[in-house]
């Protein structure tokens, strides 16, 4: 009886099942699986010392509130596009093609435009590609907690 219960898990595993929650937002008709950073730690540390990221693949940081924000390329060795959105999601603010940054603490400030709550990080270059602009919507994929 015990094998006809871990044959289903076993084959579950090994198809994938375990990475099926990945979380992901879809934005310009695009769909990008996120990472999330939710807490101080997670959005102190984001893209640092990474050597690539994957096409579409990003990093979703979620503030408790909306208010002004404002990253930094420390330590981070990939440019990026750096995109702010509001409690509605809205796109409120974008910072295209940062450059990477080895200057430690003397690294620019990349502040948003308007108060935001979530800030996606992707790829320099998907911004333009995806032609975005101020307005454009983000929608969640399940596991992604909204604003409150």
């Amino acid at each position: 009886m015990r094998q006809f219960v871990l044959l289903p898990l076993l084959a579950c595993l090994m198809s994938g099942c375990a990475g099926a929650s990945q979380p992901w937002v879809e934005l310009g008709g695009q769909r990008y699986k996120v990472e999330l950073a939710k807490d101080d730690a997670e959005r102190a540390r984001g893209l640092m010392f990474r050597d690539a990221m994957e096409t579409d693949h990003g990093m979703l940081f979620i503030h408790d509130a909306q208010e002004p924000q404002s990253y930094w390329m420390k330590n981070t060795k990939i440019p990026l596009d750096i995109l702010y959105f509001d409690n509605d999601r809205k796109l409120v603010s974008q910072q295209r093609d940062v450059p990477p940054c080895s200057l430690g603490d003397a690294c620019p400030p990349y502040p948003s435009n308007a108060p935001a709550r979530y800030v996606l990080e992707l790829n320099a270059g998907q911004a333009e590609k995806l032609k975005l602009q101020d307005g454009a919507t983000m929608t969640f994929g399940p596991g992604i907690p909204a604003a409150k």
